[in-house]
């Protein structure tokens, strides 16, 4: 999914759970989280790319390809094999589970709006196919990715951020019966 719509639908599971627990989560944070994966993944071949692209030390010609994205062959530059290799780290439930559990160690309470990251994670298994960055939820375990619908899907787009309208129309209305 789009890194706009994670952080919309972070930010609604977060209201909706201060909603219904004691302790209210830090939205901003939970949104935080919610986002990380991508921004891991994606922002530093995305200024990489911004500054070559604006520079002219690289053209659109030099830009990879869709259907070449998954796995990256060796012979792309430098900067793509190091984005598969944060995008691994940070869609992987495996990873995710080890650090929440290092964060709980250190912190000696768990840190619930890192389980936006975990929400990330399970959002991006259906909605990402081979063609572009399928998620590996179970890495370094497994290789294994689910085939899922493209979230850039023009009908599951509209579907998706109209989905996002309702939720906080309803999450509004909620707030204001309060």
């Amino acid at each position: 999914m789009d890194i706009l719509s994670h952080g919309l639908w972070t930010g609604a599971a977060s209201k909706f759970a201060n909603i219904k627990i004691k302790k209210p989560l830090n939205i901003r944070l939970a949104v935080f989280w919610g986002i990380f994966p991508d921004l891991l993944s994606f922002a530093l071949p995305f200024v990489w790319l911004a500054y070559g692209l604006a520079f002219g030390g690289l053209s659109f010609s030099d830009l990879p390809r869709p259907d070449t994205t998954e796995p990256a062959p060796s012979d792309t530059l430098p900067i793509f094999r190091l984005t598969s290799l944060f995008y691994n780290l940070s869609h992987s439930t495996i990873v995710f589970a080890v650090i929440f559990g290092i964060v709980y160690f250190i912190l000696r309470r768990p840190v619930w709006e890192m389980s936006a990251w975990l929400l990330h994670v399970l959002i991006d298994i259906p909605t990402h196919s081979y063609r572009f960055y399928p998620t590996p939820f179970l890495w370094p375990l497994s290789e294994w990715k689910f085939d899922g619908l493209s979230w850039a899907t023009p009908w599951f787009l509209i579907l998706n951020y109209s989905a996002i309208i309702i939720v906080y129309f309803l999450l509004r209305r909620k707030t204001l019966q309060q």
